[in-house]
Order: C-alpha cells, then sequence, then structure tokens
C-alpha cells in the first residue's frame, strides 16, 4: 500500500486531538502493523502488534500504550519475528478520515484498530507471552 494523503491528516488530526489519551499512538500501530512488509524491523511490528491487543483488547489509552512501549524498549532483546498476513484488514486510514471528526472518527480509529488486530489474531499468546515476561 502506497503512502497517501489521507495517512497524513489522520496523523495530523490525532496529533492536533489535545485528548490526554494520546489516541494518536493507536493510528502510529494500526499503519505500521497493516503497511508491514519484509522491510519492517521486527521491533516496529512488535510494537505495533503489542499496542493493538493493549488498546483492543485491555482498552488501554494510547498514553498507557505508549508506557508500555518505553518499558518494552528499555529491556533491550532479540524481537520475535512475525509473519505477515496477506489479508490485513480492509479499512483503511481514508476510510477513517471519511467519517466526522470528532467522537465519529474517534470510534473509526478504534474500529480500524480491531480489524488489524484481527487479522493478526493469531500471535494474540505470543504478544500476551511476551508482556508477561516483561511484567506489563
Amino acid at each position: 500500500m502506497a503512502h497517501t494523503n489521507a495517512d497524513d491528516e489522520l496523523r495530523a488530526y490525532t496529533l492536533a486531538h489535545g485528548d490526554p489519551s494520546f489516541i494518536h499512538q493507536h493510528v502510529v500501530d494500526a499503519f505500521a502493523a497493516q503497511r508491514a512488509d519484509e522491510r519492517t524491523k521486527p521491533i516496529t511490528l512488535t510494537f505495533a502488534l503489542v499496542g493493538l491487543y493493549l488498546h483492543v483488547e485491555r482498552s488501554w489509552s494510547g498514553r498507557q500504550v505508549q508506557l508500555a512501549h518505553v518499558k518494552l524498549a528499555r529491556q533491550g532483546q532479540d524481537w520475535p519475528t512475525f509473519l505477515l498476513p496477506l489479508d490485513r484488514g480492509t479499512m483503511t486510514a481514508s476510510d477513517v478520515m471519511r467519517t466526522a471528526p470528532g467522537a465519529e472518527r474517534d470510534r473509526m480509529i478504534d474500529a480500524w484498530c480491531a480489524a488489524v488486530w484481527e487479522a493478526y489474531r493469531s500471535y494474540r499468546d505470543d504478544i500476551i507471552t511476551l508482556l508477561r515476561k516483561h511484567s506489563i
């Protein structure tokens, strides 16, 4: 998938959001997991999947996810390599940007995260094991 104007517009929207929950983190994670390819570093995809799991299944805010990423980064380790699913959800940043700004768009961001996480759901146990290993 090529980079689009909607990607930039969505990033700008979430960075200017002003909500202390830091919704931007969810967009970063969904984008990274959905757009991952053979050049994506294992740490990038691992952190994206951690963020999606924590948000979708445990209802963590973007700020909480960001703090979990910091804690993991301090551990320093060889990050797992995940096989990329062919289908990573049909919803994209363009779909999110077609919704009205505010609560409706924010709900669409959550739906996008859930769709991308569902594509990687087979790695759920691996992500849980990684988080437990690091007491997250």
